[in-house]
C-alpha cells in the first residue's frame, strides 16, 4: 500500500468515525467546541473565583492552554486504544497497524481546526491584535501534531501488548496537566533557571508556552529549541513505525488474544 492511499484510507476512517461521534450527540459537531469550552468554565471557576487567580488575562491564558492540552491528551489517549479496538477488522483483514492510530488522530486534527477557529476568534474579539507572531503558531501546531502522532504510537503498541499501560496513559496525563504549566505560567516560577528547566525537560510546557507567546504576548517562540523537540518526535515516530511494521502480526495476535 503507497502512502498516499494508507494515508487517505486513514483519513476516510477518521471523517467516518467523527459522523458516528456526532450522530450520539443531539448538538453533534458542536459538542467540538462545547466541550472544551466546559472545561475551560469549570478551570476558570476553581482557579479564579475559587483560589483567587488575579492574573487579568488568566481566561484567554487557560484557554490557549487547555486547548492545547486537550488536544493532546484526547488523541493519545484515543489512539492508543485504537488497535485494541479494531481488533474486529483486524481478525479479518491484515492491515498495517499504524493505520489505526492515524485514524484516531487525524479524528482529533479535524476537532481541533475547529477548536483553534474558535480560539482565534475570542482571542481577537477579547481584544488581543493578530500580529505578524501569529504566523509562528503554524510551526508549533505542525510539531505539536509530530509529538501527538509519536506518543500515539507508542502508547497503542504498548496498550496492545499489555492492557495495563491504558489506565497508565491516563494517570499520565493527569500529571502532565499539573505539570505543564496550564493553570500557571512557567515564566512566574521566580526563578530563571527554574523556568529554563522546566521548558527544557517538559515539551509540552514548551509547547503551551510558545502558544502563548505567539497569540498573547507577539513574542516569536525559540524556534531552534521548536525544531530540537520536533526532530526528537520525528525520530521516535521513525521507531516506532519501523517496529509496528515488523511486529505486525505479533500486534495483531496480542490484539486477537487479550
Amino acid at each position: 500500500m503507497h502512502f498516499s492511499q494508507f494515508f487517505r484510507l486513514a483519513d476516510v476512517m477518521a471523517r467516518m468515525a467523527l459522523r458516528a461521534d456526532a450522530t450520539k450527540f443531539f448538538l453533534g459537531y458542536i459538542w467540538w467546541v462545547i466541550e472544551p469550552l466546559l472545561y475551560v468554565a469549570v478551570l476558570y471557576v476553581v482557579f479564579s473565583v475559587i483560589l483567587s487567580n488575579r492574573q487579568p488575562d488568566f481566561l484567554f491564558f487557560l484557554m490557549v492552554g487547555k486547548f492545547a492540552y486537550t488536544w493532546f491528551a484526547k488523541s493519545v489517549i484515543q489512539a492508543s486504544n485504537s488497535i485494541v479496538a479494531g481488533k474486529g477488522l483486524i481478525g479479518k483483514v491484515n492491515v498495517p497497524k499504524t493505520l489505526f492510530p492515524l485514524a484516531s488522530v487525524q479524528e482529533g486534527l479535524y476537532k481541533q481546526v475547529a477548536v483553534f477557529s474558535l480560539l482565534f476568534a475570542v482571542l481577537i474579539y477579547g481584544g488581543y491584535q493578530v500580529t505578524v507572531t501569529w504566523v509562528y503558531v503554524l510551526p508549533v501546531i505542525l510539531v505539536n501534531y509530530i509529538m501527538i502522532l509519536a506518543c500515539a504510537y507508542l502508547g497503542a503498541t504498548l496498550v496492545c501488548i499489555v492492557r495495563d499501560f491504558a489506565p497508565l496513559i491516563s494517570l499520565g496525563m493527569i500529571f502532565l496537566m499539573f505539570s505543564s504549566g496550564i493553570f500557571w505560567d512557567a515564566r512566574d516560577l521566580g526563578d530563571p533557571d527554574k523556568t529554563a528547566l522546566l521548558l527544557a525537560v517538559n515539551p509540552l510546557a514548551f509547547i503551551f508556552d510558545a502558544y502563548r507567546q505567539a497569540l498573547m504576548y507577539a513574542t516569536p517562540p525559540d524556534m531552534l529549541h521548536l525544531f530540537a523537540i520536533g526532530a526528537v518526535f520525528a525520530g521516535l515516530l521513525g521507531i516506532m513505525v519501523l517496529i509496528m511494521r515488523r511486529a505486525s502480526q505479533y500486534l495483531a495476535l496480542r490484539a486477537l488474544t487479550e
